[in-house]
């Protein structure tokens, strides 16, 4: 059976369409989704193109905010202004795929895919990232946490579509790591990001590929915050440095797969987040 393919011109007509064709499928760049159609693990009877949506492919800074277009490819951010504003998510977007695959996918889809190995969720989480959603019965806004639910599970509404991710800017250091069997074109065993925000002095650190869902890191999180010395933005202490990748990878939930076991994820993650810290503060 041939899927329908419906191209709406604008989000309300596409919000029409998916409302009006109960089981119809978003596809936007299209690099997670024809992988289940090409191995026949999904057979959508229609499909709803967001490709010739030109407004959800800008973006916009409001104040100390930025709002994310949902069409937006990760090519976009890794080589636009974005790249100033948010540099761990410009990280993130480098170590995704082979460079075909940045020119396709989207950080909407990156999103709505919901996996834990997902490279730009954990950076999202740690921003604090807010999802704009549009749907039959209006638009709404649900913290990232609360969006993704579980592995491959969102709180998105039949008929709803991400239209937009909301993220603040910058205000200090930002890193993204990441850790696969190979160098590029992988799946992450571990990845991490930490956001140092000097403004409100605070520091976040969240985890991906080691639990079902992002993992934020609360005590090591807490630790840096009172061990800084924000006048300076840097830590005096080197001590710090080890006992926060021991706390993150205390706070990890891996699993043993095909790709790794969990001892080796947990000992990345320590790792990878020490050396974050490193280069931050």
């Amino acid at each position: 059976m041939t899927a329908a393919v419906l191209m709406p011109a604008s989000v309300d007509e596409a919000v029409d369409m998916l409302n009006s064709s109960p089981g119809a499928r978003i596809l936007a760049g299209g690099t997670d989704y024809m992988v289940e159609v090409n191995y026949g693990h999904a057979k959508p009877k229609s499909v709803v193109s967001l490709r010739a949506l030109d407004a959800l492919r800008v973006w916009r800074r409001d104040g100390d905010t930025l709002e994310l277009g949902s069409g937006i490819r990760f090519a976009d951010i890794q080589t636009s202004e974005l790249a100033k504003l948010v540099p761990a998510l410009a990280q993130a977007a480098r170590t995704i795929g082979s460079p075909q695959i940045r020119n396709a996918a989207t950080i909407g889809g990156n999103v709505a895919t919901a996996s834990p190995a997902g490279d730009g969720l954990p950076v999202l989480f740690a921003m604090e990232a807010v999802v704009n959603v549009a749907g039959v019965h209006g638009r709404r806004a649900l913290p990232i946490n609360e969006f993704i639910t579980g592995v491959k599970r969102t709180a998105l509404g039949p008929g709803e579509l991400i239209v937009s991710i909301s993220v603040p800017v910058a205000s200090g250091p930002q890193e993204f790591l990441k850790v696969g069997r190979r160098n590029a074109m992988v799946i992450a065993l571990a990845n991490l990001a930490l956001i140092v925000d000097g403004d409100r002095r605070k520091v976040a650190c969240a985890l991906g590929s080691v639990g079902p869902t992002i993992i934020r890191c609360d005590e090591a999180e807490g630790l840096v915050a009172r061990k800084v010395n924000w006048d300076r933005m840097r830590l005096d202490d080197p001590q710090v440095y080890q006992d926060f990748g021991e706390l993150c990878a205390n706070s990890a939930r891996p699993i043993n797969d095909h790709r790794a076991t969990a001892d080796y994820r947990r000992h990345a993650i320590a790792v990878l987040a020490s050396r974050a810290l490193m280069r931050t503060l």
